[in-house]
């Protein structure tokens, strides 16, 4: 469980010396964080985390996803069965069964971060196994228990400048005030609004929520005009409280242009139950057009994070809920999909809007061409399948060549699992050394420059696209 401290740097020995000396100017910086999951009151809370399984494994899909397709019940997993038809295993019992199929995990991303975490932040010097396991379950709660592994202190050990949230367009955002004016907590926590399940009529609860929304407004409920206003209200209140984007998990990018009056027509039929799949897709893709006139008017990051079937399997969602490791990949159309879009108002220079993506021939084929022309378009970075090490290399590779390295956004972990994030951001920085120190060798970029890319790409970049 020894670390290398020249891991994921090139194996050619004058390309890793460079590869580490970039790394050496940047390993120390800040984390800008500008997209994750984790919850605020962790940290307003600041109560110690329970056990090693719920850190490390019931509340990571990443984790318990790959254990699962080895033939392990989720409830053997740590996470709930909503219809109580099976018991969830005791913590202890969870672990061991982590520790048991540990194996599982090499050569993933996930087995490097673990890996990385265990061995830094607890001293885990052996390999989890079924012979490990009590142990280590043992020695990390005694940890877990101690002052300096609080969420706080941790924050503060993890050099974390700036970590923004994902939020319900109606959350009172109390939780955030309260850090902001906690004299004790230093950090800058932020939210982000995040409408997906108000946009999109076909998502279970829309019409309570339109409703919800409309009661907020003080408009009748059946009013596309006090839809739009409350929505548009509801950002200015996040604005209030710190948000600097918002965040979209649409199934495509899909932007539609469309008259407030069809679209008024849309909505109508939505709320009455009528509308069909078709209409529901496209009154969804007005909707995107929408957030995207409203980010222009008030400032707003736009970031998009489409090219997932959610819920794929439908007994496990009616089981475990949503985000229980059974989310896959579908291919992406960005250029014809968001053309609409980018022409009202792709080339205003005041207008951010990032664009992720999890297929990966997207990569050269359509984001990097269109932030190489667009003023307005950022690269996101490689998520949630793509984030390993070499799926990072392969984007670095995609899209510099066509955009360079300042049409991106910077690195985001887009996590729920708070350990992980200083190895995710790690991970990144090592592996925009080894990028970086590769030109360098090939003659094809100065010294000079790789070194001051490799500072931007963590701290220049990140701000800007974020408007941090």
């Amino acid at each position: 469980m020894r670390l290398d401290p020249d891991r994921l740097f090139p194996p050619d020995p004058a390309t890793r010396k460079i590869a580490r000396d970039l790394y050496e100017q940047v390993a120390g910086l800040p984390i800008i964080s500008p997209h994750g999951h984790i919850d605020p009151s962790l940290l307003a809370d600041d109560e110690p985390f329970a056990d090693p399984s719920e850190l490390f494994v019931s509340r990571d899909h990443y984790v318990t996803r790959l254990i699962h397709a080895a033939g392990v019940p989720l409830e053997a997993l740590g996470i709930a069965d909503r219809l109580g038809s099976a018991a969830t295993a005791a913590p202890r019992e969870v672990w061991r069964t982590f520790c048991e199929h540990w194996y599982l995990f090499a050569g993933t991303a996930s087995g490097y971060w673990l890996h990385t975490s265990l061995a830094e932040l607890f001293g885990v010097d052996r390999e989890p196994d079924a012979a490990s396991a009590d142990d280590l379950f043992d020695a990390i709660q005694a940890r877990l228990a101690s002052d300096e592994f609080r969420p706080r202190a941790l924050f503060e050990r993890f050099r974390i400048e700036v970590l923004a949230t994902t939020d319900d367009p109606m959350a009172d955002l109390r939780v955030h005030d309260a850090l902001a004016a906690d004299p004790n907590f230093q950090g800058r926590v932020i939210p982000t609004f995040r409408p997906d399940r108000y946009l999109d009529p076909l998502t279970p609860g829309w019409a309570d929520r339109v409703a919800a929304l409309a009661e907020w407004n003080g408009s009748a409920n059946s009013s596309y005009p006090g839809y739009i206003e409350a929505l548009a209200a509801r950002r200015r209140y996040f604005i209030e409280h710190g948000a600097t984007a918002t965040d979209h998990g649409v199934t495509q990018p899909l932007a539609i242009e469309m008259s407030a009056s069809d679209a008024a027509a849309l909505f109508a039929r939505a709320l009455a139950g009528a509308i069909t799949a078709a209409e529901a897709v496209s009154f969804a893709g007005h909707m995107l057009l929408e957030m995207a006139r409203m980010s222009v008017e008030d400032g707003l990051v736009m970031s998009v994070h489409p090219g997932v079937y959610r819920n794929h399997s439908s007994e496990t969602f009616r089981r475990f809920g949503a985000d229980s490791g059974h989310d896959i990949p579908l291919a992406t159309n960005y250029v014809e999909n968001l053309r609409p879009l980018l022409e009202r108002f792709g080339t205003n220079p005041d207008f951010h809007l990032i664009l992720f993506s999890v297929d990966e021939a997207s990569f050269s084929r359509e984001l990097a061409p269109l932030a190489g022309f667009y003023p307005s378009v950022y690269i996101g970075a490689p998520w949630w399948f793509l984030d390993a090490p070499d799926a990072v290399l392969r984007f670095r590779a995609a899209v510099t060549e066509t955009a360079g390295f300042y049409r991106g956004a910077g690195f985001v972990d887009d996590t729920r699992a708070f350990l992980s994030i200083p190895v995710r951001h790690d991970m990144s920085r090592r592996l925009d050394s080894a990028f970086l120190a590769r030109l360098v060798v090939e003659g094809r970029l100065a010294l000079a420059a790789a070194e001051r890319v490799s500072v931007d790409l963590v701290d220049a970049l990140p701000r800007r696209a974020f408007k941090l």
